[in-house]
């Protein structure tokens, strides 16, 4: 059964595939991520993984942990508050804030780097699996 202040995390340390893939998936071809000569001249001085390849982590943590498989993402919001570059390993934890009527949930999703630092803070709306959402009824 979901419960407020429940928690879950995913990690995984970003790889030049994962960026080179992510790229390749959306179109984005932005230098910043798939150039290092360009980059170097960019703001952060070398590559960084796409923010939205970051934040989608926190898909993950909802989709198979926290609340789980049939979970339906209704909402994102999200800030980028850092960069996170090829080679760092990334933690994106989710946890429950707020139960809802009608089998939905609001959650705290945030992104760390392997230092701690906060690199995406934000909130999501989801609906409930519907053996969650029974079992909040019956409380």
């Amino acid at each position: 059964m979901i419960s407020i202040g429940q928690k879950a995390s995913f990690s995984k340390t970003i790889s030049e595939s994962d960026v080179y893939l992510f790229a390749g998936i959306t179109g984005d071809l932005n230098p910043l991520h798939v150039n290092e000569a360009a980059a170097r001249k960019m703001m952060f001085g070398k590559r960084i993984a796409h923010g939205m390849l970051t934040s989608s982590f926190i898909s993950t943590v909802i989709a198979s942990s926290l609340p789980g498989p049939g979970t339906i993402y209704m909402e994102q919001n999200s800030r980028f508050l850092a960069p996170v570059y090829l080679g760092d390993t990334i933690t994106a934890c989710v946890e429950v804030e707020e139960l809802l009527p009608r089998g939905k949930a609001r959650l705290r999703t945030q992104v760390f780097n392997q230092d701690g630092k906060l690199v995406v803070d934000g909130t999501a709306l989801v609906k409930l699996p519907k053996e969650e959402q029974a079992a909040e009824d019956q409380s």
